[in-house]
């Protein structure tokens, strides 16, 4: 443990927290405009997914390569790199004229912002093992307010025009920057960055089998990819929803996209306020008392309810109804996802935590590829299709959850 463990672990901790929160915004805000701006540019729904999947491709990919060179060069080297990354994407897609251009930025904006695994990193550095699940929920946490606040600056940025989201999220980026330049101090000392291997893209399988072996991993890695592969295919397709049932009646493209956003912004932001409110408050208690097992049940079949009955909402022209249905969308996913890092974490031995962990996120981010990629072919087929599968498959990750032997009962669990 370095010195950085103790005296400077909350001035370290702020900065980080601050660091993925602009980061977040700043990816948050694009949200809203992204499919309308690809429509405008000529992209069908299977097209406007994806540009969501070829993002996430990239943090699938890069993630680990990110990771291991921090581990050689340091940390904050790779952060500063990596925001300049994604400033220079969100760039490109404010001034992108064509689908190549706009594929271009979000592939490069999505290699910028695979840093997440080098800012826990940094946490872990920062951190005693008593502290440090605290510390990670403050990623967590930036998480959750970063995608509040940023579809709804999204929004309002998104009606002075389609681009002007971007070009506020490369300000952001180039902020955000200065502010790590200044203030970010590295974290890893030099010693312990000449064992680092060597850095690789993709997925490491030998990390994955090595956690294989233990009880319930293969079941909890199974759920990680199911579950955001099904959450993806909603978010990908929440605005060309909204926009199929709400939107057709207004006049002019301009206008018609921006209503799109704006409603699209509505539902990220009642999404974002629930699920914060239940990672923020309501997570630690309900695991204490019911366990995380029981809670990851709960929490998948909540989200697969909700998936359901959109497309019944969408018949009944009730906006109202959509915005309700999203509240208990986000409380299952606000129950699901910290439970799910919660009963991996615990699964594994603990020199394979980080490992176990970082292959979830890889496995989240190869889900994000698949979900969205399916979900805009199945769109065109159906404007309810994407959420009926994606219902059904979540349904069958309530049914996996239920058979996990590891009971996960909270802070009584060993």
């Amino acid at each position: 443990m370095s010195e950085s463990a103790s005296k400077p672990s909350k001035h370290v901790l702020l900065i980080v927290f601050l660091t993925v929160f602009i980061d977040l915004i700043g990816f948050g805000i694009i949200i809203p405009i992204q499919p309308f701006f690809a429509e405008a540019l000529g992209a069908s729904p299977a097209t406007v997914t994806l540009l969501g999947a070829s993002y996430s491709l990239m943090q699938f990919l890069f993630a680990p390569f990110w990771g291991a060179l921090s581990d050689r060069f340091g940390r904050r080297p790779i952060i500063l790199v990596s925001l300049g990354t994604g400033f220079i994407g969100y760039l490109l897609f404010g001034f992108s004229h064509s689908l190549v251009a706009l594929f271009g930025s979000r592939m490069l904006a999505g290699f910028g912002a695979a840093n997440i695994g080098t800012a826990q990193a940094m946490i872990a550095d920062s951190t005693t093992k008593a502290d440090r699940a605290k510390g990670m929920g403050l990623i967590g946490a930036a998480f959750g307010l970063g995608f509040i606040f940023g579809p709804a600056l999204g929004g309002i940025f998104g009606q002075f025009g389609m681009a002007m989201p971007a070009f506020v999220a490369a300000g952001l980026c180039a902020a955000n920057w200065l502010f790590a330049f200044f203030r970010l101090p590295e974290t890893l000392p030099v010693e312990a960055r000449a064992k680092a291997g060597s850095a690789r893209v993709g997925l490491r399988f030998s990390t994955l089998r090595r956690c294989a072996r233990h009880t319930d991993v293969t079941r909890l890695f199974g759920l990680y990819l199911g579950y955001t592969l099904a959450f993806a295919m909603m978010e990908q397709v929440m605005g060309l929803f909204i926009e199929h049932y709400w939107v057709h009646s207004v006049p002019g493209a301009v206008g018609h996209a921006k209503h799109a956003a704006a409603l699209t912004t509505f539902v990220l932001v009642v999404v974002g306020i629930t699920a914060t409110f239940v990672q923020g408050g309501l997570i630690g208690r309900l695991a204490k008392r019911m366990g995380e097992r029981k809670l990851l049940v709960l929490g998948t079949a909540c989200v697969a309810t909700s998936f359901l009955a959109i497309p019944f909402i969408g018949t009944t022209g009730f906006f109202a109804l959509l915005l309700v249905d999203c509240v208990l969308m986000a409380f299952g996913q606000g129950l699901t996802t910290p439970s799910l890092s919660s009963l991996l974490s615990q699964a594994v031995d603990e020199e394979e935590r980080g490992g176990a962990l970082g292959v979830g996120q890889s496995l989240s981010a190869l889900g994000r590829v698949v979900g969205p990629s399916a979900a805009g072919l199945l769109f065109q087929s159906g404007a309810g299709l994407p959420f009926f599968v994606g219902g059904g498959l979540l349904f069958l990750c309530t049914g996996l959850s239920a058979t996990l032997r590891n009971r996960g009962e909270g802070a009584g669990h060993h």
